[in-house]
């Protein structure tokens, strides 16, 4: 099996349709393409190129897929070691061919590693209101320029849309849809709408301004003059507005730098992430209703939004405390 570009799923399907003519070959490439996401691929392909230069050769045995795990269980977190697998998995199932992955040897070897090796998943840190506020006061105090007007806006609408960055990025004019209550955005490209059948983030207009997301994009449009194309872009040293979109690492490289200028003890904790960790522990611990946390930041999964409410009520609503109450009635009793 030829496995030069081995993580290319759709080229692999594609050479196993090699009777279409050329024009359709053309097509089938573009929606086979299509059909996973471009970070998934990414991930595939170096996870194959790893196992390769390691030594391994595809198509594999399930030996051979055990040796790679036992060499590498030291030196890789369980979670990757899992994504290794997958990717060989898939390979093996595109191409046909018995998956080894799937075999007792396989399976059992990694549930031993990761009893051994399994450690937490590290957790981008929660925003909390105070510290948007904080970040917030520290932009207000700066001279009034492009840049300050376009991270307010960022900070606002990331925090309080429960954007991801991938999200924030890809926002464009014609996605804002202004109405009397406020801003609707529709969301182009999304992680959990991979078929692109429309999800929207609701922005109502808040009383105060210097809260309000949508006034910040107002005013950020503005200023800025843009009238088409990306919304949030990247502005260089001398105020001048570049007409692509903002990269996505820009928003976690805001974040660290709003972080460091305030003062947080936990920068190397935070990442666009945090935004969405943030709004829903917020909200939760102001009791707001789980299906309402549940539409702002667009989750499919019920189980995640119950993860981020137990979080944000961890403390307020944990049984020792109630046992501590009652503790201190007695002693005081007595």
């Amino acid at each position: 099996m030829d496995s030069s570009n081995p993580g290319s799923t759709e080229n692999q399907l594609l050479h196993n349709s090699e009777e279409q003519p050329p024009v359709k070959n053309a097509i089938l490439h573009y929606y086979l393409q299509a059909a996973t996401a471009e970070n998934t691929r990414k991930a595939y392909r170096s996870a194959i190129r790893q196992f390769e230069k390691w030594g391994g050769r595809l198509p594999a045995n399930s030996q051979v897929i055990v040796n790679y795990c036992l060499d590498k269980a030291p030196v890789l977190n369980p979670r990757t070691l899992d994504l290794h697998l997958t990717a060989l998995a898939q390979w093996h199932r595109v191409q046909g061919i018995a998956n080894p992955v799937q075999e007792a040897i396989v399976q059992k070897t990694m549930e031993g590693i990761r009893r051994v090796h399994g450690k937490p998943k590290r957790k981008a840190k929660a925003l909390r209101l105070e510290h948007i506020a904080q970040i917030i006061n520290y932009l207000d105090k700066l001279p009034d320029t492009l840049k300050k007007w376009r991270d307010i806006a960022i900070i606002l609408t990331g925090f309080f849309g429960a954007f991801r960055r991938s999200e924030l990025v890809s926002i464009t004019i014609k996605d804002l849809s202004w109405e009397s209550e406020g801003l609707i955005i529709l969301l182009s490209k999304s992680k959990t709408d991979p078929f692109s059948q429309g999800l929207f983030r609701i922005l109502p207009y808040a009383e105060h301004e210097s809260v309000c997301p949508a006034s910040a994009i107002k005013k950020w449009l503005e200023i800025s003059g843009i009238s088409e194309g990306a919304l949030f872009r990247p502005v260089n040293r001398w105020g001048q507005i570049n007409n692509k979109a903002l990269n996505p690492n820009s928003i976690n490289a805001l974040l660290k730098s709003m972080g460091q200028k305030c003062g947080f003890d936990f920068i190397s904790d935070l990442s666009s992430h945090s935004f969405r960790r943030g709004l829903s522990t917020s909200a939760a611990r102001e009791r707001i209703d789980f299906e309402l946390i549940k539409k702002q930041g667009g989750w499919k999964s019920d189980a995640t939004v119950w993860g981020y409410i137990e979080e944000g009520q961890q403390f307020n609503n944990n049984a020792s405390l109630i046992l501590m109450e009652k503790m201190a009635s007695l002693i005081n009793r007595n």
